[in-house]
């Protein structure tokens, strides 16, 4: 998995093509900080799948437009569409269940 940092102007570009897990996350939550480190450890790992960040204090349309009231939230694309999502801090295994289990 690679980490990607996103915005409103690539994001649909980014999620279009294959599993992409979407991190709708901020700078100042606590809960975010922790499942960053969670991602971080998925980056290491031979996966099929892209890992988007977007920063909600910097993409307040595109957070309005997915209805994000809480974060962390997490979104799994596939191929340009919304097929699952998740709010609230993550561990690794579970987001390695949650991607296979959507593939």
């Amino acid at each position: 998995m690679k980490i990607i940092h996103g915005s409103e102007e690539n994001f649909d570009n980014l999620v279009n093509n294959g599993i992409v897990l979407v991190d709708f996350y901020a700078d100042w939550c606590g809960p975010c900080k922790m499942l960053a480190t969670q991602l971080e450890q998925l980056e290491d790992n031979r996966y099929d799948a892209q890992i988007v960040k977007i920063n909600v204090d910097e993409n307040q349309e595109l957070s309005r437009k997915y209805g994000i009231m809480s974060i962390p939230a997490l979104m799994l694309f596939k191929d340009g569409k919304l097929i699952d999502n998740k709010v609230g801090y993550t561990t690794k295994d579970e987001i390695i269940e949650w991607i296979n289990n959507n593939k």
